[in-house]
């Protein structure tokens, strides 16, 4: 029997408020544990949360840029549930009336573009954080991430396979980064990605029973967990066995996924609105001042610079990955260089830099203007290609400019035209042997004559100057 996945996506991001959802703390992730706590995010009783407008007003951003209906009446609900990390037992979240809804993202698999629906973003609070490796057979839990404004988006069934899922992940990731509501680092827990998986023999509309995988670090190992989970499924399946509908997490040691606990439904929560916390209204007012304040999103960029630059789908998908590569990008071809050429030496040596120095774009010590004026060198002739890359590798360690380099190595290329041929005159009577064989027919040797004009000049002639001046002169000492 031939089976499909279905596979929906839960996200949970923090947003980065300056400070939490309900109360005045910093949401600093480095601090000490337990300092950035108070009454209100440890639960102590008789305290009023206060809802964070900041919050409310970068989830509608997002939820305008997934596409969502932003919803005139929304309200916070108490979830209620029993874990070490939940002081008052309760989590504060949306349940029935989301803050956003029914949108979609579009995501790119093997060159073809498909639509992946989005049920709801809705607002909560994060939990505190549990810690089981402090020593002595002892856990802890750190009350600083208690109350983190926290974002949960949560996808229709749309995903088939690990690599749709990983599709999505990469384009909601670079979504949240471009509006910069958060940092979207999974190390520091600021995004986490949960998987619920079924299998379901193709041809058949009804879904089949699901898992949901939680506690994966890594956008590689959710392609790893749902690869796997769906071949458990269909082996289990096969084997006339019955797949459980639990909650699992991910063993990234054992590339296994292993049983957590029996998956709860949401009568389990028990959700009542929360008395504490008025309805959330976004007028229309409020919705147009948010959208008006969109940036420019990655899909629209990628088109728009592959018109505006001549840039091929490949380069502009590239140069957008990150908003700030695409902003540097821009910068150096409105500093006067050419776009095709900037993108080639952005996208290959410096960025063959950054990455060997584990180093972000925007700390780059080679500037916008200095990058563009190395483009313009190297396309005037004045140094050649192999220069610019000694050129380049010394700014980006030490910053200096890029003609301040070039003065002080002295690697203006030779392009006096009697300097270079006196100098091919010279290696042809150094290398009469060569020039022999040169006119027997062996044009390789054409290569190594090259090399010792090259030599010669420490590789400052020329390169098209050079090969035609050679070949006029051994045209000329033959006739």
């Amino acid at each position: 029997m031939e089976f499909e996945a279905v596979v929906g996506m839960e996200v949970h991001v923090e947003i980065n408020s300056k400070s939490k959802v309900f109360c005045g703390c910093s949401g600093n992730f480095h601090a000490a544990p337990n300092t950035n706590v108070c009454p209100v995010c440890l639960g102590m009783p008789g305290v009023l949360p206060v809802l964070n407008v900041d919050m409310v007003n970068k989830s509608v951003a997002v939820g305008l840029a997934l596409n969502c209906t932003i919803s005139r009446w929304s309200k916070l609900d108490r979830k209620n549930y029993f874990y070490p990390d939940m002081a008052k037992n309760y989590q504060i979240s949306q349940y029935d009336l989301p803050l956003c809804q029914n949108g979609w993202i579009d995501i790119e698999v093997d060159g073809q573009t498909k639509r992946i629906g989005i049920t709801r973003a809705h607002i909560e609070e994060d939990t505190a954080r549990n810690t089981h490796t402090i020593g002595g057979n002892q856990s802890g839990v750190d009350f600083n991430r208690s109350g983190l404004p926290l974002l949960e988006i949560v996808t229709e069934p749309d995903i088939r396979s690990a690599k749709e899922a990983l599709a999505y992940l990469t384009a909601l990731k670079q979504m949240l980064q471009y509006l910069d509501v958060s940092d979207c680092n999974m190390e520091e827990g600021s995004l986490r990605a949960e998987a619920n998986i079924s299998v379901r023999p193709v041809g058949q509309e009804k879904f089949g029973t699901k898992t949901e995988v939680k506690n994966v670090a890594s956008f590689s190992g959710v392609h790893k967990a749902i690869e796997f989970e769906i071949a458990r499924h269909i082996k289990l399946i096969n084997s006339g066995g019955k797949v459980v509908q639990e909650t699992r997490g991910w063993d990234a040691d054992r590339g296994i996924t292993v049983p957590q606990r029996l998956k709860e439904s949401a009568h389990d929560y028990r959700y009542f609105p929360e008395p504490d916390l008025v309805p959330i209204v976004v007028d229309e007012a409020w919705e147009q001042r948010i959208r008006e304040s969109l940036p420019e999103l990655p899909a629209a960029r990628r088109s728009r610079m592959g018109t505006q630059y001549g840039l091929s789908a490949y380069d502009a998908n590239v140069i957008t990955l990150s908003q700030d590569t695409a902003n540097y990008y821009e910068q150096v071809v409105a500093a006067g260089a050419d776009a095709k050429k900037a993108a080639n030496w952005l996208m290959v040596e410096l960025q063959s830099l950054l990455s060997a120095a584990k180093q972000d774009i925007r700390d780059c010590r080679v500037s916008p203007a200095d990058l563009a004026a190395l483009v313009g060198l190297i396309e005037s002739g004045a140094i050649n290609g192999k220069m610019g890359k000694d050129v380049i590798a010394e700014m980006f360690e030490t910053g200096k400019a890029t003609q301040d380099i070039v003065n002080e190595q002295g690697l203006s290329q030779i392009t006096d035209t009697g300097e270079i041929e006196a100098i091919i005159r010279q290696v042809l009577a150094d290398n009469p042997a060569q020039v022999e064989q040169f006119r027997s027919g062996k044009d390789k040797v054409f290569g190594f004559l090259v090399g010792q004009v090259m030599r010669a000049t420490q590789g400052k002639a020329n390169p098209a100057l050079l090969n035609d001046l050679l070949r006029r002169e051994l045209s000329r000492q033959e006739n």
